[in-house]
């Protein structure tokens, strides 16, 4: 998002000329069940329109101009525009189920890595996809987070590098789960990721890894 609209195809294709490792984008379940990719569940920040996207069916969100003339795509949609990993976060409990079906029917475990702030997301797909890669998302946690992690099935932690410490990231690793950091737009914070130890990061500019690996 920090080099092109936001959750679009156009992103996402950018992302992948970049090289990054994995592309990560945000689900939520139109009216009529389509797995809408976008981060908020209004869609007033990153298109023309107004309301909640729960509201809208796909014919509606496909109305919206998403940024420069981008729509609003669905899951599948960035499954066959692109061929890098995913990273697809679970914004609404209720796309857990639709995503399962999706990742079951095309044989997506491989490819796809799914990610959420919602205990009970990440604990329904683990149950709906035998062997998926789950992750646990938080911004600010208690020190029960490893904890959580471990009690939803989740292989990794995905926490805020603002604060993120080395205690926690220790801890997980002691316990066996991988801790990413996000989000890493800074050069501080790509030192700050590698000082601490972590297994990853997410960034909204892809030319950071690039510049990285000289500067940080």
């Amino acid at each position: 998002m920090g080099v092109e609209p936001e959750n679009t195809l156009r992103s996402f294709a950018r992302a992948e000329q970049a090289g990054m490792d994995a592309v990560e984008l945000d689900l939520h379940l139109s009216k009529d069940g389509a797995l809408a990719v976008m981060h908020d569940a209004d869609v007033e920040r990153t298109t023309n329109g107004r309301g909640l996207i729960s509201e809208k069916t796909l014919a509606e969100l496909r109305e919206l101009d998403a940024g420069q003339g981008e729509r609003v795509p669905v899951f599948e949609e960035v499954l066959d525009a692109i061929g890098s990993p995913l990273q697809a976060e679970i914004k609404d409990v209720a796309a857990a189920r639709a995503l399962a079906e999706v990742m079951l029917r095309r044989d997506l475990v491989g490819r796809v890595e799914v990610s959420s702030f919602h205990d009970e997301a990440v604990a329904e797909i683990a149950q709906l996809v035998p062997g998926v890669r789950t992750v646990l998302i938080a911004s600010r946690w208690e020190s029960d987070v490893v904890e959580r992690a471990k009690a939803v099935g989740a292989a990794t932690l995905a926490l805020n590098i603002r604060r993120l410490t080395l205690e926690v990231v220790e801890q997980a690793h002691t316990e066996g789960l991988k801790v990413l950091g996000w989000v890493v737009n800074t050069q501080d914070h790509l030192r700050l990721a590698r000082a601490l130890g972590l297994d990853g990061a997410t960034t909204d500019h892809p030319e950071i890894r690039r510049a990285g690996r000289f500067t940080a």
